[in-house]
């Protein structure tokens, strides 16, 4: 039996998720059903695809994801399914499948076509769960779907190189659970241009000159513990997904604050590289 995954702005305050998940288990008793997040911002498909593009590849070949961010159908935004990398991508045809699958080689796509099924209600219970069913007992893409050739396409949020080679312009694209904040700069991009030279990140007024492979890299073993960096110190490291990313070493934004908070930081909020 196939997984089936969750990926939407539903939150938990509301009885939605819960009714998604009911209503795979009614249909499918024994399904494998895995929350990737419910906590995506109202309507970000950038954010939401960054989350699932980094999450997908670490499910096997075959996994139904099933996306439920601006669901909403109309004629504009129809109701399709990607096949990608091996995997099943349900959703709105917004933007956010081809901003997971823009590197992707795409084997199929598809409009969701089921008889008798209300697409202007809750899209993701009444559509998408019965379509993410249907394949995972192993049914056929074209009992359920047409096919399909107007797959949407946006431009995500990109680095762009200025100032001839010296300067990286990026964004932040996602402010994770520790408030730090992700950036669009990927390593690759970073090391493409750094050429062996120092360099400062700026954000905002606060300057970094130097990028750790991990989070404790910005401690200096050798100091004595009254020397070193540690707690509430601001660094910059390559995270596990190739990107640029800003944190505040053991933060918490509940207490102290994280990096987003303290350097006050939102998506879309420009990011720069200099290189000196």
């Amino acid at each position: 039996m196939a997984i089936i995954t969750l990926t939407t702005d539903f939150g938990y305050k509301d009885h939605f998720v819960a009714a998604v998940k009911g209503s795979i288990l009614r249909e499918l008793p024994e399904s494998t059903i895995v929350d990737v997040s419910h906590q995506i911002a109202p309507f970000d498909i950038t954010q939401c695809a960054y989350l699932l593009s980094n999450a997908y590849p670490y499910f096997p070949k075959g996994s139904i994801h099933v996306i439920g961010v601006d669901s909403e159908y109309s004629l504009e935004n129809r109701h399709i399914i990607v096949f990608a990398d091996g995997h099943y991508f349900i959703g709105a045809n917004n933007g956010i499948i081809t901003l997971i699958t823009k590197s992707l080689q795409i084997d199929a796509v598809a409009e969701i076509t089921i008889p008798n099924c209300d697409q202007n209600t809750f899209a993701v219970q009444e559509v998408f769960v019965k379509a993410a069913c249907h394949l995972a007992r192993g049914g056929q893409l074209a009992v359920i779907s047409k096919p399909f050739d107007n797959l949407k396409e946006v431009k995500r949020l990109v680095p762009r190189v200025s100032n001839e080679g010296n300067s990286i312009i990026g964004n932040v694209v996602h402010i994770d659970g520790y408030g730090n904040a992700v950036t669009n700069i990927t390593k690759v991009l970073f090391d493409a241009y750094r050429n062996n030279r120092p360099f400062e990140i700026v954000a905002r007024r606060q300057k970094i000159s130097s990028i750790h492979d991990t989070y404790n890299g910005i401690i200096n073993y050798e100091l004595p513990a009254g020397q070193r960096n540690g707690a509430g110190d601001l660094l910059a490291i390559f995270n596990t997904a190739g990107y640029i990313e800003l944190a505040i070493y053991r933060s918490n934004v509940n207490t102290v604050g994280g990096a987003s908070t303290l350097l006050g930081l939102k998506t879309d909020d420009i990011i720069t590289i200099n290189f000196l």
